[in-house]
């Protein structure tokens, strides 16, 4: 069975789920709603959706300095309670993230808070190499909307693929922990420094080392 948008917007009115997992949930539950529903509760993806609202200010400021001291990040994640701050569970949550930092470099936590001028400054340059590209006018459009997609997974945290699981991205880690602690979970805020950042230096693939980093540990 085709999946609609419709089917989609409609699923994630019922549960607040992100668009994507709804997506997933009707096309494991062949378009039956009312198991879709059943499939992000089980996953406790609804649940999450609704624990999204509480406020949460406790938490912890976690840092993160790769081998050699070349870069080093700060992290401020936040959670509702005390008691959940200081479970292993949100810990590790919390030294991923800052690894995720490290290793991805993002620049803005979510989409919203990408200013708009620098989105339609990159919409026009995608627009620009398309048409460049000689691609015809009408799927042009399609063409810069993916792009852009593309662009906010290289400068959104939530957007990105976890650097553990590439296969899922931190939006949905983070999802899948608020689902696990029962609390709601918000990255706040984060600063990356890199040595030299900003002078003339050779490539480095950081997230590799990050990784080869985990891997010994």
């Amino acid at each position: 069975m085709q999946i609609t948008a419709g089917m989609v917007k409609e699923l994630r009115e019922k549960t607040g789920a992100g668009m994507m997992d709804c997506k997933k949930a009707l096309t494991e539950a062949g378009g039956d709603m009312e198991r879709a529903v059943e499939i992000l509760r089980e996953k406790g993806l609804a649940a999450a959706a609704k624990k999204a609202g509480r406020i949460a200010t406790e938490g912890l400021v976690e840092s993160y300095i790769h081998a050699g001291g070349r870069i080093g990040v700060l992290v401020e994640v936040n959670c509702e309670t005390d008691f959940v701050a200081k479970t292993e569970e949100f810990k590790s949550f919390v030294k991923d993230i800052a690894m995720q930092i490290a290793a991805a470099k993002p620049s803005y936590i979510r989409k919203d808070e990408v200013p708009a001028e620098e989105v339609e400054k990159e919409r026009s340059i995608l627009l620009a190499q398309a048409l460049n590209e000689g691609k015809p006018e009408h799927i042009v459009e399609k063409m810069v909307e993916g792009r852009l997609e593309k662009y906010f997974k290289e400068i959104c945290l939530l957007e990105q693929p976890f650097i553990k699981d590439p296969d899922k991205s931190i939006d949905q880690l983070l999802k899948e922990t608020i689902a696990k602690i029962g609390e709601n979970i918000s990255i706040r805020r984060f600063a990356r420094f890199e040595l030299g950042e900003g002078l003339e230096k050779k490539q480095e693939n950081f997230a590799e080392e990050v990784m080869a980093q985990i891997k010994s540990n």
